[in-house]
């Protein structure tokens, strides 16, 4: 089976999220299933340079405004690429791939990402290059209007079929209906039954609209998305597809985030040897200006600074963790508001709080190393990756139990501890008050230290790879290409 995945973004190319993560490593575990996965996506600046054995496919000329080229190449890990290099779509020398430098969108995201949908529409139907796809995998509102374009196509009828997965439903791809024309789309792409919305044209609707099944990252975020309280405007349209709509949840690269083989972890250790992971405790504490206390249970956030995040909620139960004695580690930026917040708690609380405004990648790692919890307080969460880390490294996630969070952490409450399956803390309704308790059921449990270590080995023996997703999407695929064929 062939399988083009289009994409924004793609892990390690260009990333600024969850969707880079599954697009660089899904096709990598479709692989050993027998499946021919390639990935389409923007040549941004930089991208060629970290490909191998790059070729040109074909020339794309008057590509939305100026002429491109398709070209292909691999990754170090073998991931096969497919680049559209559009100087005059791609090529930016300040902002980042969706915002310009003044935190704005680009202007012309439409024709940008237009392009990537036309270039992944043409390739579908063998127009461009030798390699054509039995199916295609569309992620989010930047890939939405391929399936536009594939249901305008006057060969519609043999086009391969299509599969969207919604990433996060709250980027909706919307703008003005006169930007209609310059995609090249027909006016009655814009009937109500196609992709206006609220009289604008919104390519995660045409995705929505017109690919053959719909996918989401989480059961449960499926389920929320139904609801008018979490579907943001989409749930009516969605329940019309809910026979049609799956929630998978997403995996990590277990070579990537591994605390056995962590290059970025100065004491590595497995789920055997927890007593190592105290080394690494010991070294961030240090490394951070916290008081290197063994006994004291270090929380740690590692995230986006926004209140979908939640990260208002813990500004305000920080009094309560900050009471039990514990400490916390906050790595992330965003809301200018929240980030002063943190660095007030660690003005206030010096080697109890601990504030590092940006990302750093490694610095993530250590994190997740040598922290006991992780907490993760989002008002919603498709399907999130850092409490998949956290349960990796066996760093307790303290969660919402909302979305993808819900599927993937058991609460540590008195049966499941009983039982042994216990793998972290959840908290509900996501409101301050909650969370603060959570965070102190969480530090009676870190003092019960038989309990606390039984629970880490358990998260640790969770599955977080791609594997068993990868075999859900592959049923997936085989299902809509067996439903087309009938």
């Amino acid at each position: 089976m062939r399988v083009l995945f289009v994409s924004s973004e793609c892990y390690p190319l260009a990333k600024t999220g969850g969707l880079a993560d599954v697009a660089g490593a899904l096709p990598l575990a479709l692989a050993p299933l027998g499946v021919d996965a390639r990935v389409l996506m923007p040549g941004y600046p930089g991208v060629r340079d970290q490909l191998i054995g790059t070729t040109k496919v074909a020339s794309l000329p008057g590509l939305f405004g100026g002429d491109a080229t398709l070209v292909a190449g691999t990754t170090v890990a073998g991931l096969q690429v497919l680049l559209i290099e559009a100087p005059h779509l791609f090529t930016r020398s300040t902002g980042g791939l969706y915002l310009g430098p003044d935190g704005t969108d680009w202007p012309d995201n439409h024709l940008r990402f237009g392009a990537l949908s036309w270039v992944g529409a043409a390739i579908a139907m063998g127009r461009v290059g030798t390699w054509a796809p039995d199916l295609v995998h569309l992620h989010d509102w930047q890939a939405g209007l391929t399936a536009a374009y594939l249901r305008y196509d006057r060969e519609a009828a043999r086009a391969p079929g299509t599969l969207l997965t919604i990433h996060n439903l709250a980027f909706q791809g919307l703008f003005p209906p006169a930007t209609r024309a310059s995609l090249l789309l027909p006016s009655q792409a814009l009937d109500v039954d196609g992709m206006e919305y609220w009289g604008q044209l919104s390519f995660l609707k045409a995705g929505v609209q017109w690919s053959d099944r719909l996918s989401t990252v989480s059961p449960t975020y499926a389920r929320e998305i139904l609801t008018p309280n979490e579907g943001m405007g989409f749930d009516g349209l969605l329940r019309l597809r809910a026979h049609e709509l799956t929630g998978i949840v997403n995996g990590i690269d277990d070579s990537v985030w591994d605390p056995a083989n962590d290059p970025h972890v100065g004491t590595p250790y497995t789920s055997r040897k927890l007593a190592a992971k105290a080394a690494n405790k010991a070294a961030l504490q240090h490394e951070l200006g916290l008081e290197v206390r063994a006994e004291t249970p270090l929380f740690s956030v590692v995230s986006r600074l926004t209140t979908q995040k939640g990260l208002d909620l813990l500004v305000a139960a920080l009094p309560r963790l900050v009471a039990t004695g514990a400490q916390l580690v906050v790595l992330g930026t965003g809301d200018p508001t929240l980030e002063a917040g943190f660095v007030a708690a660690s003005v206030a609380h010096p080697g109890q709080v601990a504030t590092v405004i940006g990302f750093d990648e490694a610095l993530s790692h250590r994190i997740q190393a040598g922290a006991d919890a992780v907490v993760m307080p989002s008002r919603f969460e498709p399907c999130g990756l850092t409490q998949l880390y956290g349960l990796r490294y066996g760093t307790l996630p303290v969660v919402a139990r909302v979305g993808g969070l819900a599927d993937t952490v058991i609460d540590a409450n008195e049966a499941a501890l009983r039982d042994g399956v216990a793998t972290g803390v959840q908290f509900s309704p996501v409101e301050a008050d909650p969370l603060a308790v959570a965070i102190e059921r969480t530090v009676d449990l870190f003092r019960d230290r038989t309990a606390w270590q039984r629970t880490q080995r358990r998260a640790m023996s969770r599955d977080v790879g791609w594997d068993v997703a990868a075999g859900r999407y592959l049923s997936l695929y085989q299902e809509i290409l067996a439903h087309r064929s009938r």
